[in-house]
């Protein structure tokens, strides 16, 4: 509580960050939490709710009346609102329909536009607050009236110029970089003819998936991009602390369910939802264990006869298992990145099955020497192992590639379900053949 007093006190309103202010708040206690959120100015409520994580959302806002929270969601872009006035309706419907309709009527369409749209589309994700101008207009009354705009604070991360027509299509784009070099006495138009390939904006239809606008936010390294209807009328931009976001959030959800975790469920502090999420998994694990448990049974004479098997047998899985998982991890990773093409899935196949043999070759030899050497049964012992290290290696890097392909393909998550599905044919070929190679070969 100190701290964030000392903060508060040592920095002017304008000086003050939600996400700074935010960080502060993380660190109180649960007894100190609803005192030190008086203390925030009440304009960045809204912004501090969307930088804390969820479980916060209704802790920050319980102590303000629909009429404060209103002026501080009136302060935040139209996305931002969108997102606060979604995640206030999941929390409390009633309070969500009074904060809205203490906001003014361009505020409520702007939040009406962009909630008509998907999650998934770039739509959602646009704002519609813009600062064009048209072609034929004077490029020093354009800065001109660009300036007024921001000593008022109307505009905010603006480094791109959306030039339109009378129609409001949009035509050109012009960063502010060249802006300040074109011909101030001429117009847009003049300036752009000199070169116009030079100001062809990289655009979004609205309704484009928003993991594509991402790609190309990377392939172009853009700052902003338009998004335009299906007729080319511009309707709002995307800025890239938006795509970081994003790009945060799919990270996030891929490591959550390559561990087989859902990532709405761990967000919420329902300990009966996340454990009901995590519960599912470990469920088809089971199943998929009890799979590779009674391959095991098929051969219970030969571990029997041969207690050795019964200390080596895991090691085969294990190898199997984390090599399959290096393939997978990469594979998905690629995937996400769009790093891999459409025509390059044997390219990738091949190149992980190539790295898992080479290691497989190479580990059964050690294995092979240390199992030999280890226990009393000769060589034959250090070969079977060697065999079947080199074989499940081999299905580990096979599988752990083909496997996200084809989920991908099939227009599935590639990281849901990839770990247990891999686990499962790891272990029952690590044990199989393992196994099997020692019936044939030792008794």
């Amino acid at each position: 509580m100190d701290e964030l007093t000392h903060y508060l006190q040592t920095h002017s309103s304008d000086e003050l960050h939600p996400s700074e202010l935010a960080k502060l708040l993380k660190d109180l206690d649960e007894s100190t939490f609803s005192e030190a959120v008086q203390h925030i100015p009440k304009e960045l409520i809204a912004d501090i709710a969307l930088e804390l994580p969820d479980r916060y959302f209704g802790d920050v806002l319980e102590s303000f009346t629909p009429q404060e929270i209103a002026e501080s969601v009136s302060d935040l872009e139209s996305d931002d609102q969108t997102d606060f006035m979604q995640e206030l309706e999941e929390l409390d419907s009633q309070m969500a329909k009074e904060v809205f309709q203490e906001l003014d009527i361009e505020d409520q369409a702007d939040i009406l536009q962009l909630k008509q749209y998907e999650e998934d589309e770039a739509g959602a994700y646009m704002q519609v607050e813009l600062y064009t101008a048209d072609l034929e207009k004077n490029v020093y009354q354009v800065i001109k009236d660009f300036s007024a705009l921001r000593r008022k604070n109307e505009l905010e991360n603006i480094h791109y110029l959306f030039v339109t027509d009378s129609k409001n299509r949009l035509r050109y784009g012009i960063g502010l970089d060249n802006l300040l070099v074109f011909n101030f006495r001429k117009s847009l138009k003049k300036n752009i003819e000199e070169n116009p390939e030079k100001f062809k904006p990289v655009t979004a239809n609205h309704h484009d998936k928003i993991s594509e606008v991402v790609q190309k936010f990377q392939e172009y390294d853009l700052t902003s991009m338009p998004v335009i209807d299906d007729d080319g009328v511009l309707l709002g931009r995307i800025t890239s602390d938006d795509i970081y976001d994003i790009i945060n959030e799919q990270a996030t959800d891929q490591m959550y369910h390559l561990a087989g975790v859902n990532d709405d469920a761990e967000e919420d502090d329902n300990i009966i939802k996340a454990g009901k999420s995590r519960a599912i998994w470990l469920f088809i694990n089971l199943l998929t264990a009890i799979a590779a448990s009674l391959v095991i049974g098929l051969f219970e004479e030969t571990l029997q006869s041969i207690v050795a098997l019964a200390i080596l047998m895991p090691i085969v899985a294990s190898m199997g298992g984390n090599a399959g998982t290096q393939s997978l991890t990469v594979v998905v990773r690629q995937l996400a990145l769009g790093d891999i093409a459409k025509h390059d899935a044997f390219r990738t196949i091949k190149k992980e099955v190539l790295l898992s043999l080479a290691n497989g070759l190479f580990f059964a030899i050690i294995m092979g020497i240390v199992a030999t050497v280890w226990f009393d049964k000769g060589i034959m012992l250090g070969i079977v192992i060697a065999l079947s290290m080199v074989t499940n290696l081999f299905f580990a890097g096979f599988f752990g590639s083909m496997v996200p392909l084809m989920l991908k393909k099939l227009g599935i998550d590639p990281a849901i379900g990839s770990t247990v599905i891999l686990t499962t044919i790891t272990d029952i070929i690590g044990f199989f053949s393992f196994l099997g190679l020692a019936t044939m070969i030792l008794l």
